[in-house]
């Protein structure tokens, strides 16, 4: 728990009118201060606001020179590097939502983060919290915002609290008890100036962290001296203290679990996510026995190499969540059929030179589509096979054509839907919808 911030009859300036605002704020105006919502959405962006907000819709950098506050509070989708930001932040501490809310939590946490991975440990780490007795709620960059559960009736003993670079730009003091660092690979270069930038952000997870408490981290990443006790995981050397095979997980060579009899998990991606909740569990003090049952029945999130059918001996997986490079190598690495890979979408300037190597190993094939189409036709051709289309749908129909039985059809497109679609979900559902018309 953080020092409780006193903002009684105090402004406080509420950047973003979406879910985690309007949740930041309802908690501002509990805790009685005066509260102001700022959201470049229009008016329509504040409909069913509590009256006692003050609103600005459609604000610009013109109106920071007489702006004044006590705090501001921004939401996660806010870039905070654009100079709109900058200009009002220069007038006030500005923090973020998770950071706000975490002033007013007086329970435990588990921090989440690293590229790729993260929401599916967060609801690992949640089923093992809650089956353990301690609520366990996932929240953060997935499910509720950390101000609604601080605002709920029953709030829990502890979160399951998923972090993304964003969020922990805008941390001062936030310290989970025990930290998971998953992996780390660039994305996000739309928004951050360097892939040290991003980096630096999401290393924030450690910055208050003390030797009582715990990370959790993959072996062999580079993160430099830390203050916590470190706990590693891998699925490549069996020196790290947790190890899987993608069959089970053991901890000094004893078996803690068996993916495929206890678990619906698959693929070494997943044992690693797996090993990562549960080692960060076992830190806060739970039994490991009890971990069998607390994930008996789970299944992964949609758009994470969903299967989505089998037609004509062809897998078709939905992994539209890969909305970066080292996703996409995770997707291709699970593989043990051949595979069309359906990639692309938005181009985010990422470089996907590395993934040759992978690809050339794992596919047969491959299909682009969107945006970034014809640059990636052309890098993937120097290693397999590829056909570059405008839809989704072209790629789907494409890929159906170059699919031999036995195959797997895997959209995992390796970079974020913005050209096309609302986002990743609307982009895999899209492909389901596509997928399941075919005959």
């Amino acid at each position: 728990m953080v020092e409780i911030l006193s903002i009684s009859n105090k402004h406080v300036a509420v950047f973003g009118a979406g879910r985690s605002g309007r949740a930041a704020a309802a908690l501002a105006l509990r805790e009685g201060a005066v509260v102001s919502m700022w959201d470049q959405g229009g008016q329509k962006s504040f409909e069913g606001l509590d009256e006692r907000i003050e609103k600005h819709p459609s604000f610009t950098e013109a109106d920071a020179v007489n702006f004044s506050a006590d705090l501001i509070v921004i939401s996660p989708g806010i870039d905070t590097y654009c100079p709109l930001v900058q200009a009002f932040a220069a007038k006030a501490r500005m923090i973020g939502e998770t950071e706000f809310a975490a002033s007013y939590y007086e329970g435990g946490i588990i921090g989440i983060t690293g590229t790729n991975g993260k929401t599916t440990t967060t609801e690992l780490v949640f089923r093992i919290l809650h089956h353990a007795g301690f609520g366990g709620t996932p929240c953060g960059n997935y499910g509720a915002s950390l101000s609604e559960i601080v605002l709920s009736d029953d709030v829990p003993a502890a979160v399951a609290l998923e972090l993304s670079s964003f969020q922990l730009e805008t941390i001062d003091d936030l310290r989970p008890k025990v930290s998971i660092w998953l992996n780390f690979a660039p994305d996000h270069m739309d928004r951050y100036p360097t892939v040290e930038a991003y980096k630096a952000a999401k290393m924030r997870i450690f910055e208050n962290q003390t030797a009582e408490d715990t990370v959790v981290m993959r072996a062999g990443e580079d993160l430099g001296k830390l203050v916590p006790q470190v706990i590693t995981f891998s699925t490549e050397t069996r020196d790290a203290d947790f190890f899987s095979d993608g069959i089970t997980i053991t901890q000094g060579g004893r078996i803690l679990l068996d993916l495929e009899t206890e678990t619906s998990l698959r693929g070494l991606h997943n044992a690693e996510n797996a090993m990562a909740a549960m080692a960060a569990c076992m830190a806060y003090g739970i039994d490991p026995s009890i971990i069998p049952d607390a994930l008996q029945g789970y299944a992964p999130p949609p758009h994470r190499c969903e299967l989505i059918r089998t037609l004509d001996g062809v897998e078709y997986l939905n992994d539209s969540k890969a909305t970066n490079l080292h996703a996409l190598q995770c997707a291709l690495r699970s593989q043990n059929r051949p595979v069309v890979l359906i990639a692309g979408g938005k181009d985010k300037g990422l470089d996907y030179a590395p993934l040759l190597t992978m690809l050339a190993k794992q596919a047969i094939s491959a299909v682009t589509f969107g945006q970034i189409a014809r640059p990636l036709a052309e890098l993937f051709n120097t290693a397999v096979p590829t056909t570059a289309v405008v839809t989704l749908e072209e790629a789907v129909h494409s890929a159906r054509s170059l699919a031999p039985r036995g195959s797997t059809i895997l959209l995992s497109p390796g970079t974020s839907s913005f050209d096309q679609f609302t986002g990743y979900e609307k982009r895999g559902d899209t492909f389901r919808d596509i997928v399941h018309q075919l005959n």
